[in-house]
């Protein structure tokens, strides 16, 4: 299982972060196109997207990888 992926504000739109990185991967004007590229990264490397709202507390979260035990998610 890879490295979850964090979407976060920015000071210059959303960034795109991996767990444990200091530094951004990618800053992206929009919080969609944000949630995207972290939803490919995780799909590729089957971990998880945390999304974060303005006020930097987490709004929702996707799992992409192998959960032995998943939610039952009906919202996607």
């Amino acid at each position: 299982m890879g490295k979850n992926q964090w979407v976060s504000p920015h000071k210059n739109g959303w960034s795109v972060k991996s767990e444990g990185s200091k530094r951004a991967s990618h800053v992206l004007p929009t919080q969609g196109e944000a949630i995207g590229v972290a939803r490919s990264k995780a799909i590729n490397e089957k971990s998880d997207v945390i999304i974060k709202n303005r006020e930097n507390r987490i709004r929702d979260r996707d799992s992409y990888g192998n959960d032995p035990c998943p939610p039952k998610d009906n919202r996607h």
